[in-house]
């Protein structure tokens, strides 16, 4: 069982929905970052999902993009995101992480070799979004295999036919993106996702969190009442954009904690 497992039993156990942050590593600089991960938990943060920054995220929105653009012209590299991962989990060894972001990074390290570091640093599972299901033997199989959850993307427009295939070696849980387009663009309606996460319960057993277009407290309430559990990551992100300490960052996701754990 890894730490996601083991966390989202504790939720089920207890009866409360997820809340999961995302923040870019290394965004605005490797401290401020730093800061901020390692004050998550106490915000109310369930599941970490830090951000692999890379110069082409063709899934992301321009506040994501500039997050990233931030992070590397700030000497950020998979190497320093492990780093940041190790270094947090000097005072927390409950509070999953997921690494999330796109696979030129760990191919250009090595799968093998990437696996065996993220395991070493502490981290539990993966969201790659420009690996398909079809490409599994690259790094989604052999990542179970390392003990590390894969975590997959359904969307909109994965129809019925695709979703069986969408479902297949995931584990942790299911990201189901709440709008058609990038991070940031719309805003998530729970009338909309409603039906969707149900669609996805029929064929897999794993929690469904929703991400995309979360931005206030209220719609992280309406949104966790629907699935089970909300991802936070471009209003979080914002915040940093606009030089808010970290103390003022944290503050605003334990509001949006808050509202998922509401529902």
């Amino acid at each position: 069982m890894t730490r996601i497992d083991a966390k989202f039993a504790a939720l089920k156990a207890e009866g409360k929905k997820a809340f999961v942050a995302y923040v870019m590593a290394g965004d605005p600089d490797y401290e401020t970052s730093l800061e901020v991960v390692k004050g998550l938990p106490a915000a109310g943060v369930d599941v970490i999902e830090l951000g692999l920054p890379f110069t082409d995220p063709m899934a992301d929105g321009s506040t994501i993009q500039l997050a990233g653009q931030r992070a590397l012209e700030g000497g950020q590299t998979l190497i320093k995101t492990l780093e940041l991962a190790r270094t947090f989990r000097e005072q927390d060894d409950t509070t999953p992480i997921v690494l999330m972001g796109y696979y030129n990074p760990i191919y250009s390290h090595g799968v093998t070799r990437f696996l065996d570091d993220a395991k070493a640093a502490g981290i539990d599972g993966l969201i790659v979004v420009d690996l398909p299901p079809e490409e599994d033997v690259e790094l989604c199989i052999p990542a179970q295999e390392a003990g590390l959850n894969f975590i997959r993307l359904a969307t909109p427009t994965t129809d019925d036919k695709r979703l069986p295939k969408v479902m297949t070696n995931t584990s942790g849980f299911v990201y189901y993106v709440s709008i058609t387009g990038i991070t940031g663009a719309a805003n998530a309606v729970a009338t909309d996702v409603g039906p969707e996460v149900a669609r996805i319960k029929a064929v897999s057993d794993l929690p469904v969190i929703v991400g995309f277009g979360i931005k206030t407290p209220e719609a992280a309430q309406q949104i966790a009442s629907v699935a089970d559990g909300a991802v936070v990551g471009s209003a979080i992100v914002e915040r940093i954009a606009n030089g808010d300490s970290p103390a003022d960052v944290l503050a605003f996701v334990k509001t949006l904690a808050d509202g998922a754990h509401s529902a």
